[in-house]
């Protein structure tokens, strides 16, 4: 694979024609903030927190997400402008007004990636109004729940429900504020005869959306690195009889 050069941060670096712009941001010791993306699964580009600037020589910036944007011979790109981390800032609000986010009396309180981020940017007041949604739960599973309330439709749970477990269980219904994680054909959790309960969705889901049964405020934490563990050993087919 050919190597190519462009500029981070007025730093020339190299990459391989192949990497992702996050790829090599990440690479060269940067940080950029993500929540849909997550090592081991397809990229969506949907949260949107990983856009950087991308100047296009005439005194324009483009605004492109990292994890979906190819890194390019000669590209320049910034990672953290004042125009950046305002957009940040008010996309992470905006996921906090959506939808019913109340920390306080949250099962992942303290372990969550989106209290995490909003934490790290700075976000301490929301200055739009709240939609305060009302969304169901569904704890017709025997194991797991699924609240509605908490979920911030990074499709987590649908990538690697699809792409590791082969079952596809998860999907998408709706747009825009209306969209709905659903089980099959949008039937309860509990039903769903495609899902293997094996707790993949569970352990990558960035907040408190789905979590186990039984879990009480504060108490759930989750290891999403375990994806790693499990892509590593089926490509080296440790598990191959």
């Amino acid at each position: 694979m050919s190597v190519i050069t462009l500029t981070i941060n007025d730093e020339l670096v190299s990459a391989r024609q192949d990497q992702s712009l996050l790829e090599v941001i990440k690479e060269h010791g940067n940080h950029v903030p993500t929540l849909c993306h997550l090592e081991g699964l397809s990229e969506r580009g949907s949260c949107r927190l990983c856009m950087v600037e991308w100047p296009d020589g005439r005194g324009n910036a483009r605004l492109v997400a990292a994890c979906v944007t190819p890194a390019q011979e000669g590209m320049v790109i910034y990672t953290h402008t004042e125009r950046l981390v305002k957009y940040r800032q008010m996309i992470m609000e905006l996921f906090l007004a959506e939808r019913n986010h109340v920390c306080a009396v949250c099962v992942m309180n303290g372990h969550c990636e989106l209290q995490w981020q909003a934490a790290s940017l700075g976000v301490d007041h929301v200055r739009y109004d709240y939609l305060h949604p009302d969304l169901p739960m569904d704890a017709s599973h025997e194991r797991f729940v699924l609240d509605h309330n908490r979920c911030i439709l990074c499709t987590r749970c649908v990538r690697v429900c699809d792409e590791v477990e082969g079952a596809h269980t998860w999907d998408v219904m709706g747009r825009g504020v209306e969209s709905r994680i659903i089980a099959d054909l949008n039937q309860t959790w509990g039903t769903s005869q495609s899902c293997t309960s094996c707790g993949k969705c569970v352990q990558v889901c960035p907040t408190g959306a789905l979590s186990k049964k039984g879990i009480t405020v504060a108490e759930m934490e989750k290891k999403p690195g375990f994806l790693g563990w499990i892509l590593n050993g089926r490509e080296k087919k440790q598990w191959e009889w």
